[in-house]
């Protein structure tokens, strides 16, 4: 196209009213997700931009490929069901666009910018973290996963964590559940403290005011003893919600060895409906995140340089057996 296209353009293309669009773009969850994926894609086919990307970006960023910058420790990075999931989606994308996929893993604290060639998609970026804060100011077409840390202007691509929190929080007290305890993540991850809110927030407006609270790091292992740290401290919990799968499946196995009974005695409810959610026992719970479509979205965008539109995709509690 010689031109810009308009919002009304790629609102035709896309099959839905100008409004509609307006309001995918400007992040309201209250769009459905087919109807965000028709206007996601009409934006990265048409190449529209709310603001011009820095010149030269786009052209360079889509012919060089795509890094994608994991901040988390190397073995992570093949255990942790999430980065699979999001690496197939956006590898699938890069594929289409004719050009390379590459990644990279540096460490939660490391200062070092590793050699990037390409855009960047920037993965589990922490509060303070040297990386993302270089990444804002370098020039290099960069576009995070999740919201980012410590409110850098950087684009990004989301899930409504918060709104999980809350769909589980409601799931729970509408059960008849009311002493509920959490596994939160890492609280230097923006992800998981919008999790934990929006969990702990709606259970103090329906009058829950103690909601005692044990952290992990994503693995099992860690939602085992946050679990078993629960137990003695909070030994009339009758709910736990954990802000990952892996964390559920930790703390169904602690509550199994302590002798309780999931969910008889112990709800459980997780985060993310992983794979790993249907073969747990009792099948978990969970609040699902559209980890592919993320990916995708926020791929596409990245290619086609787009900015100035920040996707937050909704989340959707899935009930199975465990809460």
């Amino acid at each position: 196209m010689s031109e810009q296209p308009t919002l009304a353009q790629v609102a035709a293309a896309a099959g839905v009213s100008p409004a509609t669009a307006s309001r995918v773009l400007t992040g309201s969850v209250r769009v459905s997700t087919s109807t965000r994926r028709q206007v996601y894609e009409a934006v990265s086919r048409m190449g529209y931009v709310r603001h011009r990307a820095p010149r030269g970006s786009v052209s360079s960023g889509a012919a060089a490929g795509v890094t994608v910058v994991v901040c988390d420790q190397l073995p992570r990075l093949f255990t942790e069901p999430y980065y699979a999931r999001l690496l197939a989606a956006t590898g699938a994308v890069v594929a289409e666009h004719g050009t390379h996929l590459m990644v990279t893993t540096v460490s939660p604290t490391s200062s070092i910018l590793p050699a990037l060639s390409g855009a960047v998609l920037l993965v589990g970026a922490r509060e303070r973290h040297p990386l993302a804060i270089k990444l804002c100011t370098s020039g290099i077409t960069v576009r995070n996963i999740g919201r980012p840390p410590h409110d850098l202007k950087l684009p990004y691509t989301d899930v409504d964590n918060r709104d999980g929190g809350r769909q589980a929080a409601e799931h729970l007290l509408l059960t008849g559940r009311r002493a509920v305890a959490a596994i939160g993540g890492p609280p230097s991850l923006p992800a998981a403290r919008d999790r934990l809110d929006g969990l702990v927030s709606t259970l103090r407006e329906a009058g829950v005011a103690d909601v005692p609270v044990a952290y992990g790091d994503f693995t099992a292992a860690s939602g085992t003893h946050a679990t078993q740290w629960l137990l003695r401290h909070a030994p009339g919990l009758d709910a736990i919600f954990a802000a990952s799968d892996l964390m559920a499946a930790g703390a169904i196995q602690a509550l199994r060895r302590a002798g309780r009974r999931v969910p008889a005695d112990v709800a459980v409810i997780g985060f993310d409906d992983a794979p790993l959610a249907r073969r747990t026992n009792p099948a978990l719970t969970t609040v699902r995140q559209p980890v592919e479509e993320v990916a995708t979205i926020a791929t596409r965008l990245l290619l086609s340089g787009t900015t100035g539109i920040d996707p937050i995709l909704p989340t959707e509690l899935i009930v199975r057996d465990s809460a």
